[in-house]
């Protein structure tokens, strides 16, 4: 007889509370780490809750009807999170991606984008707010979103074999689903749409080519990340892990590719353009070739902890200082401080021992 172990929030979630030194500069829009990294962007979880079950993310064998998630009170009102968006824009920030879990399900979405959206850079230009989501519930909420303001759109679509599919996500969801959100994104205005598709050796590697083919002239660009060590709960085996090399050979086996240059400095995804013009495609080599020396991203979880990488085992509680009174001037100054001791490396310096390293699960701090 097996036991399910359901883990408790506090031992998922912890973190510290920040210190606030007694003077610091204003900020400039331009903050470093200890590796001279600047902070550009910021993900903000607003939901710890899915309604996929996807292995390699939120596998029901940890995350099953008796997981305690986090209750309301605990999560970032839309008013907290805009307050912090706005600090972390005066330290820099430029990009605001909103994810969950899947962030759809937290209610009335649209009016945290609009609350964003008002927001300027220190330069006085609008926020680039972009949303990963499943698509299951863009049908009824693109329009509102875009009218919001939302900017862009990345959608997470592992296979389009409805079998792999559907055994990946875990809750029998069907691809046309998936792709009738795909088409009202795209009908609403958004363009191009990032596709995500997390490979996994013996799993859905037998599918990149017909993605790949599917989404080849259609102004989509499929983004191919290699299977990932995210939080303490997928199981991750490098043996699992399909190289972005492996994958840039299977494409171009079929359809040619042409290297392209990255768009900006940073950029996660490896720039490969079809060789007639009909695209482009991503490969986001997080495992074998690591790109911790040009990330710019804080993470803000669904309760406000911010994480300084995808890997690290705790964060730093913004929500206790908001909610104990301290003033923007205070939390800016702590916020400040954290970036600039931040030495997060992770996946440059990962083995197969680090992998059983604590780390929080992505379904709370987003992808």
């Amino acid at each position: 007889m097996s036991i399910n172990i359901i883990p408790t929030i506090d031992l998922l979630y912890d973190g510290q509370v920040p210190l606030i030194p007694a003077y610091a500069p204003a900020p400039n829009g331009q903050i470093s780490d200890t590796h001279g990294r600047l902070l550009g962007d910021l993900r903000i979880s607003v939901t710890d809750r899915c309604n996929f079950r996807c292995t390699y993310c939120m596998p029901k064998e940890v995350f099953g009807k008796g997981y305690q998630y986090l209750p309301q009170s605990e999560l970032l009102s839309f008013d907290e999170i805009t307050r912090m968006a706005r600090l972390f824009v005066a330290h820099g920030v430029k990009k605001v991606r909103l994810t969950g879990g899947e962030p759809l399900l937290r209610k009335n979405l649209e009016v945290l984008v609009e609350m964003l959206a008002s927001l300027k850079t220190p330069d006085d230009k609008p926020l680039d707010i972009a949303l990963t989501t499943n698509a299951t519930l863009l049908p009824k909420k693109v329009k509102a979103l875009k009218a919001a303001g939302l900017n862009r759109i990345t959608v997470s679509l592992d296979s389009l074999d409805e079998v792999t599919f559907r055994a990946m996500n875990d809750v029998n969801f069907p691809v046309a689903d998936v792709l009738k959100g795909i088409d009202a994104a795209q009908s609403a205005g958004f363009t191009p749409i990032k596709i995500n598709m997390v490979v996994k050796k013996g799993v859905n590697d037998q599918d990149v080519v017909a993605m790949a083919r599917h989404f080849k002239g259609s102004g989509h660009i499929v983004r191919f990340i290699e299977f990932m060590d995210v939080g303490s709960s997928n199981g991750w085996r490098m043996k699992d892990v399909v190289s972005s090399a492996e994958i840039v050979r299977m494409v171009n086996a079929d359809m040619p590719l042409v290297e392209a240059q990255s768009n900006y400095s940073g950029e996660v995804a490896q720039r490969w353009t079809y060789a007639d013009g009909s695209g482009e495609i991503g490969v986001i080599s997080s495992v074998t070739q690591a790109f911790c020396s040009t990330c710019t991203r804080a993470r803000l979880s669904t309760d406000g902890k911010l994480y300084t990488c995808l890997f690290t085992p705790s964060g730093h509680d913004l929500r206790v200082l908001m909610r104990s009174g301290k003033s923007d001037t205070q939390i800016t100054r702590a916020i400040g401080l954290i970036w600039n001791q931040r030495e997060d490396r992770y996946s440059a310096l990962r083995t197969e021992k680090t992998t059983s390293n604590k780390k929080v699960e992505m379904s709370y701090i987003g992808g």
